[in-house]
């Protein structure tokens, strides 16, 4: 994975705070991340190119005016006055990729000298096993802080643990002896065939992200909420939040934010297509 900067941009030293998506149901990583840029006033200081990720170009994401510049697949941002480095995942990892890909990502961020990384992403709603709303939405959440996957700082803010994280289970073990070169691809064939309903989240792709920042000895948190498809705004909102709070961030303390509050990205007015055209009715 390589870091391409724009002209006249570097990273920042102060800057030790990596936040970015795991693509996953929904895509409310990626929009809490779209949030957290918008309203951070973040600057693109350039791209990262790596192979396993699907090439793919658009209209600049967060500008009502568009001077020319592209959005592309993989994209770095950086907040000094909030400590803070965010990349956005335009595309999907190439299929069977995805471990490799996060090698690549836990390498860029040993290089860079990050020292908490902040995983965002969603789980599928139909996998909930004990659904309680009455508190509203729910954040759970993944650290390395200690072997069962538990940190004292999420349980202050009210997280919830992941309770289906078990380093010992066989998909979960798999990960890590992969993230640290003491297995190889090959050998996932031997567990093919003996997969069941406990593997599904291993399976997802903040698993290996985890796994491999975790093998480099990063601290690493994954924040997650469970949702369906459809319109997954407040879930973006709810995700974003939970991501400042774990940072000690807020919409207030955003300098260049006027007002305090959450900036909508640009690109989100389309997210439906255009609105319908009147004459029909």
């Amino acid at each position: 994975m390589e870091l391409n900067l724009e002209e006249g941009k570097h990273l920042y030293d102060e800057c030790s705070t990596l936040i970015l998506p795991a693509l996953s149901i929904g895509n409310v990583g990626q929009l809490a991340v779209d949030l957290l840029i918008a309203s951070t006033k973040a600057e693109r200081i350039g791209y990262l190119d790596d192979p396993n990720v699907l090439p793919c170009v658009g209209n600049d994401a967060y500008t009502p005016t568009p001077q020319g510049d592209l959005a592309l697949p993989l994209e770095a941002y950086e907040s000094p006055s909030n400590a803070l480095t965010l990349i956005q995942q335009r595309s999907p990892v190439v299929k069977g990729m995805m471990v490799e890909f996060a090698k690549n990502l836990a390498d860029f961020a040993v290089a860079c000298g990050k020292k908490h990384i902040v995983i965002l992403s969603s789980l599928d709603f139909g996998r909930w096993q004990t659904i309680d709303m009455s508190s509203g939405l729910q954040i759970y959440y993944l650290s390395n802080a200690k072997v069962d996957g538990a940190d004292d700082d999420c349980e202050k803010l009210g997280f919830k643990r992941m309770k289906e994280y078990d380093p010992t289970q066989k998909l979960w073990k798999y990960l890590n002896d992969l993230a640290e070169g003491n297995a190889t691809e090959d050998d996932i064939s031997s567990l093919e065939d003996d997969l069941g309903e406990e593997d599904y989240y291993p399976s997802l792709p903040f698993a290996a992200m985890f796994s491999c920042f975790k093998a480099k000895g990063l601290k690493v948190t994954c924040l997650l909420c469970y949702c369906s498809e459809g319109d997954n705004i407040p879930d973006a909102f709810h995700l974003a939040e939970a991501a400042c709070n774990l940072v000690g961030q807020s919409p207030e303390s955003f300098k260049g934010n006027e007002g305090g509050r959450w900036v909508i990205p640009f690109s989100w007015q389309s997210v439906y297509g255009p609105p319908p055209d009147m004459s029909l009715f």
